[in-house]
């Protein structure tokens, strides 16, 4: 694959090529936003992102979630966004360069995954660390959806590299 980075793996001592984080840029909807109502309505930056609807609010962070690789030693790293409540939302904000924050949100999955149809988003907790790294979102396991369970019991390096090569071709 194109993009990788070389090392020898803690795990089996070979050298390995490290795949690129699938990140998305934004949420979904603001994508969904004309550049107008980009404009006028939201703001976006490398961590937050804030629409402003007249009749209400959406609010957005910035998240990892791991996806295990059954038959390879990486696994897959996903930088997604994740809705957030009003109050959860003015929380994480206040304590965002606090180092020693750690708590749990509840939160929606706010970008796509394009092999998997979604008519909802995904339920998630949103789990903040020592040390200001982005939180990790964990999917809830009885939330009937291909990708929950996947999740749970890993994929395959195949379906990985797919999954990466769908992107970077974006």
């Amino acid at each position: 694959m194109d993009n990788n980075i070389t090392f020898i793996c803690e795990c089996c001592g070979k050298e390995h090529e490290s795949w690129p984080a699938i990140g998305y840029a934004a949420p979904n909807s603001y994508n969904n936003l004309s550049q107008q109502e980009k404009d006028e309505i939201a703001v976006l930056d490398e961590d937050f992102c804030v629409i402003k609807y007249p009749e209400h609010v959406l609010r957005f962070v910035r998240c990892i979630l791991i996806q295990k690789v059954n038959d390879h030693c990486d696994d897959l790293e996903y930088g997604f966004w994740v809705s957030l409540s009003e109050n959860s939302f003015e929380d994480y904000l206040a304590n965002f360069d606090n180092e020693n924050h750690e708590t749990n949100y509840f939160g929606w999955l706010s970008n796509f995954i394009p092999q998997h149809e979604f008519s909802a988003s995904i339920p998630t907790t949103v789990v903040t660390s020592a040390g200001n790294q982005r939180p990790e979102i964990f999917p809830h396991k009885d939330f009937d959806h291909p990708f929950v369970k996947e999740y749970y019991e890993g994929i395959s390096k195949e379906e990985a590299e797919k999954r990466i090569q769908l992107i970077l071709k974006n």
